[in-house]
């Protein structure tokens, strides 16, 4: 179907389905008319809850977002969900295509479910699932959940973009322990510990509840649950904590802060990529620029000087340490 610009503008805005996959394609395929989709459909965003799931792979991450949609459904409320997969190295998308963990919610016209490739971003976000989100907001999702592709300290990246971050642990996981010592315990409102009948379930939580008392500086102490995801176990109580969590935000402008803060964010990060692919593709086609970085390769030149000279070339920035040493 060919969708002209008003047609899919108001498309999105009802939540239709097809209008909603063509928009969330232009934008993850950096296509020009994305950019004037976003730019209309913006004053209408603000109202959708957004939840980041985090974690190491293999705890559950799926499996515990489809018993949540599962019960918030019940709630007659309607959810985007996004699940950023590692890119295919051939065609940029996701390797994993829509999750089939969430098959089960394929078909309800109150869910609209999404994959995207994180397209070589380090942080495992992809800059157009910045946007995804802000159109499932206009589309008038109640709650949009965010799942990462869980690799590691990276995943610090998610709190940029969600109000609340869910980070998921699994008991006997050497990963989640990693998880523990790379910092990423600095970034959860809310942990889930999936696979409860584990033997080490409760000796995680004692652990996990350790590492949290070391921080007394923060307003919010994220509530543990212990969770069996594929049984909908402790669910209830894990979507329960993630209200408090937005409640707690709510009090005293809080939410309105962190969403501020994070479009900044969203701002740098998005002219950031743009800045970098710019900077790269007018590096390969100067012939001078080039032969710097033969320099540095040779070590002829230090990295330092050639980041100076080629800065001031394509970005005409100004330096006042501009000479240079043959």
């Amino acid at each position: 179907m060919k969708w002209s610009a008003i047609d899919l503008e108001a498309g999105v805005r009802s939540g239709d389905r097809r209008a909603l996959a063509r928009a969330i394609s232009l934008v993850e395929d950096g296509d020009p008319a994305a950019y004037d989709l976003v730019r209309a459909l913006y004053p209408h965003t603000g109202q959708a809850y957004a939840v980041g799931v985090t974690g190491p792979p293999g705890v559950g991450k799926s499996t515990l977002i489809s018993a949540l949609v599962r019960h918030v459904r019940a709630r007659e409320r309607t959810i985007g969900v996004v699940s950023v997969d590692p890119s295919s190295p051939f065609s940029s998308g996701a390797l994993l295509g829509d999750r089939i963990r969430l098959s089960d919610h394929f078909l309800d016209p109150g869910v609209f479910i999404r994959s995207m490739g994180t397209r070589g971003h380090v942080g495992g976000l992809a800059e157009a699932t910045l946007q995804a989100l802000l159109l499932l907001d206009a589309a008038g999702k109640d709650v949009v959940f965010l799942e990462t592709v869980g690799t590691g300290q990276g995943e610090v990246e998610i709190i940029s973009i969600a109000d609340t971050v869910l980070l998921v642990l699994m008991p006997g996981s050497g990963d989640s322990i990693q998880a523990l010592k790379a910092g990423i315990m600095e970034i959860p409102d809310v942990i889930a510990i999936n696979k409860m009948d584990h033997p080490a379930a409760k000796t995680m939580l004692n652990e996990v509840r350790s590492i949290l008392s070391l921080d007394r500086k923060r307003d919010w102490r994220p509530p543990i649950v212990l969770t069996e995801a594929t049984r909908g176990e402790n669910v209830p109580e894990l979507w329960a904590k993630i209200e408090e969590h937005r409640a707690h935000l709510a009090q005293g402008g809080r939410l309105e802060e962190r969403r501020r803060r994070n479009l900044r964010t969203e701002v740098f990060v998005v002219a950031s990529a743009r800045a970098k692919g710019y900077l790269e593709q007018a590096v390969a086609e100067d012939a001078e620029l080039c032969r710097l970085l033969g320099e540095v390769e040779r070590r002829e030149l230090d990295p330092l000087t050639a980041v100076r000279e080629i800065l001031e070339k394509v970005f005409h920035l100004e330096d006042g340490n501009r000479t240079r040493t043959r």
